[in-house]
């Protein structure tokens, strides 16, 4: 019965899935290419210095890449799923069980991570191959090796981000489904249930292990290119991780400091402020993005630029890091911006019932545009800010093991450069899918014309 009803949902609210579609399509695609490379390392014929290369893409690369596709593909799952509390709340006060309830999402998300998973199959092929290509391109395999897509590829692309994608919807249900129906009601009128403790612990230690992956790379790994890049590199991935599971607490504190200032923009602003007040955990939720892109572009780029200018002549093995940081900040690069455009415009037009509310008490659609600007700017300022502190527990301490300067002689463009991006990004998804909202009529969306 939960199966046949998780069928009818996905047919029934097909834009309402396509968030989660996306993440898992994009998410494996990206896994599937650096997976395969293990494939390709097992061919026979494969020995020596090319198996080395090529496992070093796989699990390097391809082992932070699976961390942090698999923690944004639980991200927006798990927004997905708490959109959907109010539903659940209806269905429990008709008599549904807590484990029904349950099982609907989840049936929901297998059907929709299934589908990703599948369709992103050729999109991984082509990208492996293209990855294989780079590499025998730049002289870093041999040409004569051939390209190999089997079991490693759809074990980890496929069905790593089908489980990521489940996991996130199962916990996020779960725990929807076992509260109260009127606790429940309330917390999908308001803005979502406090923080958990094991989220605020899990953040706090992946800070402090990036931190102390800062501090590795300073004392204690020594000046080669891929040894040090990989423990500083490690320390902008799980520092900026762990902001973005502290995300709540972050924009609670930046609302705090900045709220003031925002409210001066007039009622727009006074709005948003209140409006992040009021639904903090959802409107942390694109900061997650947000971060990680800062800080591995950032982090990353500079790593690179800092390793050029100390060193104007490259080997072999200098051609080869080079090649995986650029491989590494271009594709997750594009998975973030792309996640960040779908948690922005999945937000935002969750919210056209309280949009329209707000246009029949008196506020104009500038004032709304206004409010979405006002939380855009608060959440991508703090994201970008933090984002920018994890890039620097990259860069300070790669820069003291590297020139034994804590600042570096590299130029500011990169930063502009990145930062700029993320913020058109953001701006661009945010306000656009404000503006498209406004533009039905408000008492079209409050009799149901417009589907949730």
């Amino acid at each position: 019965m939960a199966t046949g009803l998780a069928r009818a949902s996905v047919r029934h609210r097909r834009g309402g899935f396509l968030a989660g579609f996306l993440s898992v399509f994009l998410g494996a695609a990206i896994l599937m290419a650096f997976a395969s490379m293990l494939d390709t390392a097992g061919a026979p014929g494969v020995h020596g210095t090319d198996r080395t290369t090529l496992t070093i893409m796989a699990m390097v690369v391809g082992g932070w890449g699976a961390i942090v596709v698999a923690s944004a593909v639980g991200t927006t799952l798990a927004v997905a799923s708490r959109q959907r509390a109010a539903e659940l709340a209806l269905l429990r006060s008709l008599g549904a069980t807590p484990g029904q309830a349950v099982r609907l999402v989840v049936g929901e998300v297998a059907l929709v991570g299934a589908a990703g998973a599948l369709l992103a199959i050729p999109f991984g092929y082509g990208g492996g191959y293209g990855l294989l290509r780079i590499l025998q391109d730049t002289d870093q395999v041999h040409h004569g090796i051939g390209y190999r897509f089997g079991t490693a590829a759809l074990a980890v692309g496929a069905g790593g981000c089908l489980l990521a994608a489940l996991a996130a919807a199962w916990i996020t249900a779960r725990r929807t489904a076992r509260r109260r129906v009127r606790d429940a009601q309330l917390d999908a009128a308001g803005g979502g249930h406090r923080t958990s403790r094991f989220r605020l612990v899990a953040g706090v230690v992946l800070v402090l292990a990036g931190a102390n992956c800062a501090v590795l790379t300073a004392t204690v790994v020594d000046g080669k290119q891929l040894q040090s890049q990989s423990v500083a590199g490690e320390g902008a991935i799980l520092s900026s991780i762990g902001f973005a599971l502290l995300a709540p607490v972050i924009l609670r504190a930046a609302v705090a400091v900045l709220g003031p200032l925002l409210e001066t923009l007039g009622a727009g602003g006074q709005l948003g402020v209140l409006g992040v007040r009021r639904r903090l955990q959802r409107a942390a939720t694109p900061m997650m993005p947000i971060v990680v892109c800062t800080a591995i572009s950032v982090g990353t780029l500079y790593m690179q630029a800092i390793w050029n200018s100390a060193h104007p002549v490259m080997n072999a093995d200098d051609k080869s890091t080079a090649t995986l940081n650029y491989v590494v900040v271009g594709m997750l690069a594009v998975f973030a911006a792309v996640m960040l455009v779908n948690l922005m415009v999945a937000d935002t037009s969750a919210r056209h019932r309280e949009f329209a509310q707000l246009r029949l008490t008196g506020a104009t659609p500038r004032q709304i545009l206004r409010l979405v600007g006002a939380e855009t700017v608060l959440t991508l300022v703090t994201g970008v800010l933090f984002g920018s502190l994890a890039a620097l527990l990259s860069i300070v301490p790669y820069s003291l093991a590297v020139t034994d300067k804590a600042v570096p002689d590299t130029s500011p463009g990169i930063y502009v450069a990145v930062v700029a991006g993320v913020a058109v990004l953001t701006l661009a998804a945010g306000l656009g899918s404000a503006r498209r909202t406004t533009r039905v009529p408000a008492t079209a969306v409050l009799r149901g014309a417009v589907a949730s």
